[in-house]
């Protein structure tokens, strides 16, 4: 396994964790008018929904597959 997935998490709680403090970040950038601080915020968001998921998949070993989709054309 690789060493940066060890260290990812496997469930989805932190991911909103850190999306729900982006968004928090960010309100308190527009508060404070501070744009560096809704900079993070925004990043916090992007990063929390696509980079960290990505990464995720991209270090696991063989994908989960899925026992009730079927190959094309044979319903």
């Amino acid at each position: 396994m690789p060493a940066l997935a060890t260290i990812l998490p496997d469930t989805i709680t932190p991911y909103l964790l850190l999306m729900l403090g982006g968004f928090v970040v960010g309100t308190a950038g527009h508060l404070y008018k501070s744009k560096l601080v809704v900079a993070i915020g925004i990043l916090m968001i992007f990063a929390a929904t696509l980079l960290l998921p990505l990464a995720v998949i991209a270090t696991e070993e063989e994908p989960a597959s899925n026992p009730d989709v079927l190959a094309p054309g044979t319903r």
